[in-house]
């Protein structure tokens, strides 16, 4: 199974855009997002393109496709113009003999880990900043942020396939790999 990830789309109808077209060119099964999908937030600059209710529709249009998680720029009037569920901290994916935890990152992050079994995955986004990282008994991974990178990053997704997590950007460059 190939899987998407991508975060912190922050109401940008532009890079919504960008992200949906990796997705279908990179033609994986599922989209993971995880969190800040509609909203700024008060300590980010507004993103390129700032629409939300074009948002709305095009994620909309793929909700079939959408597997999403509650960043903490989301809220219940969020999930009443989303036609898929946004509203949980987590999600679980069991791939093999291993899960993967997906989370936006404010609640479970590095410091406050959900419970791992040895070679699990710890995935979220929150920081904007792009990881591939292998811990102690886990593995550590942020696709970064779609619309608003910080230190100096660009906007980025990741691909999760056959082992391999890829951080993109939506100009095609490979930003890192790592075998998990």
């Amino acid at each position: 199974m190939k899987l998407m990830f991508a975060s912190d789309i922050h109401g940008s109808a532009y890079f919504c855009e960008k992200m949906l077209e990796a997705y279908q060119k990179e033609e994986a099964d599922r989209l993971i997002l995880l969190g800040d999908l509609l909203y700024h937030g008060p300590r980010n600059d507004l993103p390129k393109d700032y629409a939300p209710k074009q948002v709305i529709s095009l994620l909309n249009e793929v909700k079939v496709d959408i597997c999403a998680v509650r960043g903490n720029c989301d809220a219940e009037v969020d999930q009443m113009v989303l036609e898929f569920p946004i509203m949980a901290d987590y999600c679980i994916i069991l791939e093999g003999n291993r899960t993967i935890y997906a989370s936006h990152g404010h609640i479970f992050n590095k410091d406050n880990l959900p419970p791992l079994k040895e070679g699990d995955i710890f995935i979220h986004g929150h920081t904007h900043v792009w990881k591939a990282k292998k811990r102690e008994h886990y593995v550590l991974l942020n696709p970064g942020s779609v619309s608003l990178p910080k230190e100096g990053n660009i906007q980025t997704y990741g691909i999760l396939e056959d082992g391999l997590f890829t951080v993109r950007g939506f100009g095609g460059e490979i930003v890192k790999s790592l075998k998990v």
